[in-house]
């Protein structure tokens, strides 16, 4: 048996002193050139990585926008925006540089801020007759009190609604409904007289009383309320109440401890319209209430508007100015639940 011998560097292809051609091809192929350049592919220009895009530059098949084209394609957007807001905020401006004019009236204010002074601000606290600050405390009881008694009866409500079975149920929703579809100026007339038939056995809930004003503007709002709150209450699962009842847990336990912290953005929602609402109502709080120590916010101003040829706008504004710093404060630190609130009711009936 023969055993293989290793081939000799002369007896190698590529050793044995001929020239090229006569090397064996995989040798060609392989052999390192004794030159230092390198025997890589190089890249052609077709396949060259496009490097950053400078300035101005547009890169190959996206042409430059002109500016008619941006403007098309969303920069209307931005027009519309800002003219939206300027027709938001001047009347704001407005009111704000005619409370810092002397002038005392509107048609003085047409310079916004031609002369500034704080005057009006100055009048309108100290004022005797006319006791400012007295009605911004009516407003905020007034305002407090409806929205806290407005979150907790429409919330009770609400709960029976979507929680209990019993008969009338379907029939007491849509006569909720019903209800609302009538406008409440048509009961004005009703609301006085039964006010004053009130008054002459609990004085405390009749004509020219807080409490009378509350009660009213409980009962006007407890219809929309609880069906906002029912389509609410409706998306908390069942399986939470039975799981809390096989635990041992009552329906206030289950109320108070669970069902309540779970749809706190609709209370909030509901009690934030609620305060506003009454905050800022005129009709009802002109015919409830009749001594000037009790009036609101907003019969009180337009006291400083109501006598002809005595109108005095500067100090008007100035308080309509002041009495807007509760809502936007409000407003501001209860958005986060607004959208939430609003909308998460409207998935399921």
């Amino acid at each position: 048996m023969s055993t293989p011998t290793t081939p000799t560097p002369g007896d190698r292809p590529g050793h044995d002193g001929t020239n090229g051609s006569d090397r064996a091809p995989w040798a060609a192929a392989t052999a390192a050139p004794s030159t230092g350049t390198s025997n890589m592919i190089q890249p052609t220009d077709s396949l060259a990585p496009v490097g950053p895009r400078t300035g101005g530059s547009t890169g190959p098949g996206r042409p430059r926008r002109s500016a008619g084209q941006r403007f098309a394609r969303g920069g209307w957007k931005h027009l519309a925006a800002i003219a939206a807001c300027v027709f938001a905020l001047f009347p704001l401006v407005y009111a704000f540089s005619a409370s810092l004019s002397a002038s005392g009236s509107l048609l003085g204010s047409n310079r916004l801020f031609s002369n500034v002074t704080g005057a009006n601000y100055t009048n309108l606290l100290t004022d005797p007759q006319n006791p400012y600050l007295t009605w911004f405390a009516n407003s905020m009881f007034v305002s407090v009190t409806t929205a806290v008694g407005t979150v907790l009866m429409g919330a009770a409500a609400a709960y029976a609604f979507s929680r209990f079975k019993f008969r009338s149920r379907k029939g007491g929703l849509l006569a909720l409904l019903i209800i609302q579809m009538f406008p409440q100026l048509l009961a004005f007339v009703a609301i006085f007289l039964l006010l004053f038939a009130i008054s002459e056995v609990y004085p405390f809930l009749g004509l020219n009383s807080r409490l009378g004003l509350v009660a009213v503007y409980l009962g006007g709002a407890l219809g929309a309320n609880t069906f906002l709150m029912y389509g609410f209450f409706n998306t908390i699962p069942k399986d939470l109440d039975e799981a809390a009842t096989l635990d041992g847990a009552s329906h206030a336990q289950i109320y108070w401890t669970m069902i309540l912290p779970l749809v706190t953005p609709i209370l909030v929602v509901v009690g934030m319209l609620s305060f506003i609402a009454s905050f800022s109502d005129f009709l009802l709080a002109q015919i409830v209430l009749q001594d000037p120590d009790k009036y609101t916010l907003a019969v009180g101003l337009y006291q400083f508007v109501s006598v002809q040829f005595g109108e005095n706008w500067g100090v008007f504004t100035a308080g309509a100015i002041l009495a807007a710093i509760p809502v936007v404060a409000l407003f501001l630190f209860l958005q986060r639940y607004i959208v939430s609130g609003l909308t998460g009711g409207a998935v399921k009936g």
